[in-house]
């Protein structure tokens, strides 16, 4: 995205992923973070256990909800569920990136301010996955062309690995939707383990790719202090986002 020459604040660009299964751990994860973080995912898991509820009580509290439930379906159901969530307040929403799909949830996303991303490759495949999958080609090829398609379909972004971001940058930056955000997953600090990952990167390498925002879970979630911990990488997205301005 184009935000290369513009200021960035780091500690807005972080994602905490609030991977656990109930809503009592999350809102203990959410208070320890207080101050440090202020956008936070929401999955499957956790969806299932809370709902929405916990996107209201977040969004009556400031903060920001990425609500990653990778809608895939019927694009008459797709498009009457991003409706619902369009209402709860969240800011980002996941959608798979095949073109009925993206067109169905924009039609859903009307007017409001929801913004949708479309999913490209899980950040656990690899190309011998998607070979296992009939999928012809390797894990760029497919995340260029739902890249493509979420470009030209009304997408606000995608999600991409580290390794593939910096080809999806340039395709952004060869087009004329110069506020189109690429969201990152798979985003380790040096040392931290990969977990089930196989294409990640650390958040200067990430952000130097042209990724947008990093969506990071398990490595401030399992720390001592989550909150140190989440400083520690603002502050390295800080000094990454910085140099890429020059």
């Amino acid at each position: 995205m184009s935000t290369a020459t513009l200021s960035v604040n780091a500690r807005e660009r972080l994602i905490f992923a609030l991977d656990v299964a109930s809503i009592e751990e999350a809102r203990e994860l959410v208070q320890k973070l207080q101050g440090s973080v202020s956008f936070f995912k929401i999955g499957m898991e956790l969806y299932v256990s809370s709902g929405p509820a916990l996107i209201s009580e977040l969004v009556s509290q400031g903060k920001k909800v990425f609500l990653d439930l990778k809608f895939y379906d019927v694009p008459e159901t797709v498009k009457r569920a991003v409706r619902r969530v369009a209402a709860t307040g969240a800011t980002f929403l996941t959608v798979h990136g095949e073109t009925k799909i993206i067109q169905a949830a924009v039609e859903g996303r009307g007017e409001s301010d929801l913004k949708l991303l479309a999913v490209t490759a899980l950040t656990s495949l690899d190309s011998n996955d998607l070979s296992e999958m009939g999928f012809a080609g390797t894990v760029e090829d497919l995340v260029l062309n739902r890249a493509t398609t979420a470009l030209e379909r009304g997408c606000d972004g995608v999600i991409a690995s580290p390794q593939e971001a910096s080809r999806v940058h340039e395709l952004v930056s060869r087009s004329n939707k110069k506020n189109f955000l690429i969201v990152t997953p798979g985003v380790r600090p040096e040392g931290d383990a990969s977990n089930d990952h196989k294409r990640l990167a650390t958040p200067t390498s990430a952000i130097g790719a042209g990724a947008d925002y990093l969506v990071v879970g398990r490595p401030i979630r399992d720390a001592a202090e989550p909150a140190k911990k989440a400083e520690s990488i603002i502050a390295e997205m800080q000094r990454a986002f910085d140099d890429r301005r020059e």
